[in-house]
Parts: C-alpha cells; sequence; structure tokens
C-alpha cells in the first residue's frame, strides 16, 4: 500500500491533511495515532474511496485507486469499527459471516471451509446458532473480526476496535492480533490510542497538524514525550514502572511488555 502527496478536505480550499507520503510492505503491522480530530479514519476511508482524495496516488494492493479498480480494492480491503454492532446484519452469527462470503460469489463448499476456518481461528465456533444480542462485547467483536478475516482481503484495518471493549477482552484482541500478523497474511493497519496495541506493533504513524509528522517505531515513540503530548497518548504501564524502578536503582532496560517486566524482575 502506497500514499503519495496525498490530501484531502471536504472543502478543497480548507484541506484537513496534505501532501502525506507513505509506504506499508505487506504483512506488516501499523499503528495509526493522533490527537482526536487530526484525520485518522478520514485517511483510512480514503483508501477504499469511502471518501475521493482532493490529490495525490492511492496504490492498494499493487492496484491504484481509480473509477475502474474500485471494486477489486474493496474486496481487498476489511474494516473493522468501533462498535462490532454496526456490521451485524445476519440474525446469528453463521449467518452474519456467510453474508460477507455470499457477496464474494463463493461456492458453498469453499464458504463452509472459510466459515470452520475462521471460527475455529476466533474460538467462536461454539456461537454459530447464537443472535448477536446474546453475545458479549468480546464475543462480538470476535465475530465481526472473524467476518472480516473469512474474505481473506490483504489489508485489514481497525478503527478504535477496543476502545469499547473491558481490559480481558483487549487483552484478547491483542492476543489475536498478534496471532493473525505472525501468520503475515495480513497487512493490519490500527487507529488507536491503546498504549499496548501500539507497542505491540512493527510500526507507528503520527498524524498531526494535518502531516505525517512520525514514521518510527513504538519505542521511538514512547521515548518522545512531546510526541505523546501531541498525540495525547500515554506511556505503557510496564514503561512508567520501568522507570520508577531505575530511579530507586533498579535498572530493567526497556520492557516490551507487562510479562517481559515481570520476568525481568522475578526470572
Amino acid at each position: 500500500m502506497t500514499l503519495s502527496g496525498v490530501s484531502f478536505g471536504y472543502d478543497p480550499k480548507q484541506l484537513i491533511f496534505q501532501d502525506i507520503s507513505l509506504s506499508i510492505p505487506q504483512g506488516q503491522w501499523v499503528s495509526l495515532v493522533g490527537a482526536n480530530g487530526c484525520g485518522k479514519s478520514t485517511l483510512v476511508k480514503l483508501l477504499n474511496a469511502l471518501l475521493p482524495k482532493s490529490g495525490g496516488e492511492i496504490v492498494v494492493c499493487g492496484l491504484q485507486l481509480n473509477e475502474e479498480n474500485i471494486g477489486a480494492i474493496r474486496q481487498n480491503i476489511g474494516m473493522v469499527f468501533q462498535n462490532p454492532d454496526n456490521q451485524f446484519i445476519g440474525a446469528t452469527v453463521e449467518e452474519d459471516i456467510l453474508f460477507g462470503l455470499e457477496g464474494l460469489c463463493l461456492e458453498p463448499t469453499e464458504m463452509g471451509r472459510r466459515l470452520q476456518v475462521y471460527t475455529d481461528k476466533l474460538g467462536i465456533a461454539h456461537l454459530l446458532d447464537k443472535h448477536p444480542g446474546e453475545l458479549s462485547g468480546g464475543q462480538k467483536q470476535r465475530v465481526a473480526i472473524a467476518s472480516i478475516l473469512a474474505m481473506e482481503p490483504g489489508i485489514v484495518i481497525f478503527d478504535e476496535a477496543s476502545s469499547m471493549l473491558d481490559e480481558g477482552s483487549r487483552n484478547e484482541l491483542l492476543d489475536i492480533l498478534q496471532r493473525v500478523c505472525a501468520e503475515g497474511n495480513y497487512t493490519i493497519l490500527m487507529i488507536t490510542h491503546d498504549a499496548d496495541e501500539i507497542l505491540a506493533s512493527d510500526r507507528v504513524l503520527a498524524l498531526c497538524g494535518g502531516r505525517l509528522a512520525a514514521d518510527m517505531t513504538p519505542a521511538e515513540l514512547f521515548s518522545n514525550d512531546d510526541l505523546l503530548d501531541k498525540c495525547n497518548l500515554r506511556m505503557p504501564f510496564s514503561w512508567q514502572l520501568a522507570r520508577e524502578l531505575q530511579k530507586a536503582g533498579i535498572n530493567t532496560g526497556v520492557p516490551a511488555s507487562e510479562k517481559e517486566l515481570i520476568e525481568k524482575l522475578w526470572p
């Protein structure tokens, strides 16, 4: 996926962002961060032509974004939204997942195969006959993710997908993302304010003032207090604790997670 000099504004004279250029290789997990209202959701909507760009070029999965390629590009991008209730269409979990597969005009045997593969992968096979209203928040998000992955897009976009979940469900989502990313079949673009999700990603893109303010590793982001403040982000708890321990003379280095910090303290 490549963006070259991309700009957008509902009013061409008042651009929300301008001259965004970046390239994301297949299989990479990228966090998109920035203060509320900076244009994160707007930017990802440009990728599948939900909004028309004001300038520049966009290439998705080797296809230049234009009228001729919109259909093919949309098949290569899946989106998981903040509220999974907004994605449910079927009366049961099974119907909901099959609805997207029917839209791809797949053979019944292939639809059945994908239904089994992705419900097993997300641990929701036992929920197939359930109505979405019977599910917990974490279960709903798993169903929403399974519905998208079953269509096997090259790119999966998560738009604040964990913001309505409790801590346990957020941890489950993070575990799912790590397993999906390890397969290398999907490019993950995640709009998030969650420090642990950012820390787990390969790369961070920060939008600020209508421009791409930074393209860096999560470690570099969390070492930049000024940028954290501009993006309205907090440092991961494991990093905060490691800093306090360092002040007390206990050097744990920079932990990648709370689990790693605990293992360093109590090997």
